[in-house]
């Protein structure tokens, strides 16, 4: 059994299996602080999920994967996702990455990732090793993307950090965090530079680029976006997106959408194609 809902129990760290992998459409969904003996790959083609991590958080947007380390303590919040896929990987078998990584995914590695998360969790060892040696060749192959905010870890920001993942949240001017943790905003600057690695400035321009390709996956209208980060005109808002990105937010996210029904066109079409090219047999859940 692959195809899971609310009511399902599952745990993959019971299976024995070297790969396991879950197909659900969820919606809405927290999954609460929790870490796997196995290592997880995320996706979604649809939506947008957002994570916490020791530290740092992160958004996940469409035709992305992530690959969440082993034993990694994280929080995943998905906000109209469709289509929710997770392939779990015993790394003693499988040589495996020891870091967070996030990658583009082509329509050749969404179509294994659908095979791969359709598989019967008892299904024989010998019947997955061809499809996963082409899937780790695909994961390595694929090119990387970082959507990762550190965020710091002094007592003064523990407020500040516990309302990042909430959302309602909006970064507050320099003036208003100085005056909440009772320092001065050259001191915020320096601590938050010394343990982020970039000014609050910084990190608050970031955070809202995440947050704007957050809002943008759920079809929000770029004016509605623009108001909702505060940008003083969509003009501004545009302009700032374009520079981060190269693209205006509406180009941006069609890319996005087209990647995603060429995959699904791929997909439905039975072959997995690459390059124009049929690699291999009909897909199927076996």
């Amino acid at each position: 059994m692959a195809i899971i809902d609310a009511k399902t129990r599952f745990d993959a760290d019971s299976l024995t299996a070297s790969v396991v992998g879950i197909a659900a459409d969820v919606g809405k969904h927290d999954s609460g602080e929790h870490r796997h003996n196995k290592g997880q790959l995320l996706y979604a083609p649809q939506g947008c999920m957002s994570f916490s991590l020791e530290n740092a958080i992160c958004i996940l947007p469409p035709t992305k994967a992530v690959w969440i380390p082993a034993n990694t303590q994280h929080r995943a919040m998905m906000t109209n996702v469709v289509a929710y896929r997770s392939l779990y990987f015993d790394c003693t078998v499988y040589e495996c990455p020891n870091d967070m990584v996030m990658i583009e995914v082509t329509p050749l590695l969404k179509a294994l990732i659908e095979k791969m998360a359709m598989w019967a969790w008892d299904k024989p060892e010998q019947e997955m090793k061809n499809t996963t040696a082409l899937f780790w060749e695909e994961f390595y192959a694929a090119k990387r993307h970082s959507f990762v905010l550190p965020l710091p870890s002094h007592r003064r920001f523990s407020s500040f950090c516990q309302k990042v993942m909430q959302a309602e949240f909006v970064p507050p001017p320099l003036y208003s965090l100085a005056q909440s943790v009772g320092a001065s905003t050259k001191t915020v600057t320096r601590m938050f530079k010394a343990e982020t690695g970039m000014s609050y400035q910084d990190w608050r321009q970031q955070w809202r680029l995440l947050k704007a390709i957050e809002l943008l996956s759920r079809d929000m209208p770029v004016s509605e976006v623009s108001d909702w980060l505060a940008f003083s005109s969509d003009s501004a808002f545009i302009a700032f997106f374009k520079k981060q990105t190269g693209k205006p937010p509406m180009a941006y996210m069609r890319n996005k959408r087209i990647l995603f029904k060429i995959s699904r066109v791929v997909r439905q079409s039975g072959f997995l194609a690459y390059g124009g090219l049929v690699l291999s047999g009909r897909i199927c859940c076996s």
